[in-house]
């Protein structure tokens, strides 16, 4: 079998990191065109192996882009579309329909009920776009029940929604004693510091700026922010109206999470919704342990609650109390020389769910003949 897998960027994200992951532990053919902003996903994948193709969309309107998608997919001759994120999903199933694809599939990673990928759902256009490009396709995989149960609540049917949720490849994430030295002497954090990490994009959505506040109300905890996005600047004038601008640590877009997050003590997701919840899960299989508000990834899973995964208001005065309570569980010095994935991981182990999402390909194709 052979898929083409859609995506509208390739910048660091997590959609962007699952379908490196996917891509890395298929057992089919994989080829992925990117719309536009391949980044450093794009080269990752590339550098596995998966051949990456740049659309060069320049806008939302660029009807050119549905032409060069669909071209690709004729002479690519794919037995399998999968599509990941809104504009790809939009784009991707209308060229796979007039391409004659025989099987379309996509993954819904950002729906939540007020917002898509960051952005209010609240104009009745968006809703209509999206029922439009879901009424092109075979099957979504929803990474959540909680992002299933907004599908239906737009009128998706139940029987092209099926939940797999996101995989996470836990020895890429296991925790390095000598990344954590390595980064921690890059940044000028002591050894025994405190360090509090928030990791995703920098959008209002995720709430960092409670992170910060919930920092600022200790005297020796560092903050470190992985990742980047339009609300960097608003979070450093942020730290620097709290006074801690000098232990706040920006990483900008990185490739190393694994060995920021190794470097880290605690991470903490202040974002009130969330469609899974990835970075909770990677931190988990780095041995940390979470403070959040929100992660459907460990509600939906009543055996994968712990004392190492503290939900909380998203408030700075209830993170500072559980950022305590979760370190007293595993402390700073006890991280500095060994830390283990805690067992919730197991149930996200990627070679699982690509098994799962290969499945659909073949039941999409019997459905369709």
């Amino acid at each position: 079998m052979k898929v083409l897998h859609v995506i509208t960027g390739l910048a660091a994200g997590g959609a962007e990191q699952q379908l490196r992951l996917l891509c890395a532990h298929s057992g089919v053919q994989c080829e992925v065109a990117v719309l536009t902003n391949p980044g450093l996903v794009a080269e990752a994948i590339a550098a596995g192996g998966t051949p990456v193709v740049d659309i060069g969309m320049r806008s939302n309107r660029d009807i050119r882009a549905l032409g060069r998608l669909v071209r690709l997919m004729r002479s690519g001759r794919y037995d399998c579309v999968h599509t990941h994120l809104f504009r790809a999903g939009l784009f991707g199933r209308l060229a796979a329909r007039i391409a004659r694809v025989p099987r379309v599939v996509a993954t819904e990673h950002s729906l939540g009920a007020s917002h898509i990928e960051g952005r209010p759902v609240s104009r009745r256009g968006i809703r209509t776009l999206y029922r439009f490009g879901e009424s092109l396709g075979d099957r979504t995989i929803a990474v959540s029940r909680h992002t299933a149960d907004i599908m239906l609540s737009w009128g998706i049917p139940a029987s092209k929604v099926t939940v797999v949720p996101n995989g996470i490849d836990s020895a890429e994430l296991r925790f390095s004693a000598r990344r954590r030295a390595e980064v921690r002497a890059e940044l000028g954090i002591g050894p025994a510091t405190p360090l509090v990490a928030g990791c995703g994009r920098l959008v209002s959505g995720k709430r960092f700026e409670v992170l910060l506040e919930a920092v600022a109300k200790y005297r020796t905890h560092e903050a470190l922010l992985i990742g980047s996005g339009p609300a960097e600047g608003e979070l450093r004038r942020a730290a620097g109206e709290l006074g801690i601008a000098d232990r706040v640590h920006f990483t900008g877009e990185v490739s190393d999470v694994p060995g920021l997050l190794s470097a880290a003590d605690v991470l903490a997701s202040p974002s009130a919704e969330e469609t899974y919840g990835l970075a909770i899960i990677e931190a988990l299989a780095c041995g940390l342990p979470v403070v959040y508000a929100a992660c459907p990834a460990l509600e939906e899973r009543a055996d994968a609650l712990g004392p190492w995964a503290r939900r909380t208001e998203p408030t700075a005065e209830r993170f500072a109390e559980a950022i305590d309570d979760v370190l007293a569980v595993r402390g700073p010095l006890a991280t500095a020389s060994s830390r283990t994935a805690w067992p919730v991981v197991d149930v996200y182990d990627i070679r699982r769910l690509v098994s799962q999402i290969e499945s659909l390909y073949s039941l999409t194709g019997e459905a369709n003949r």
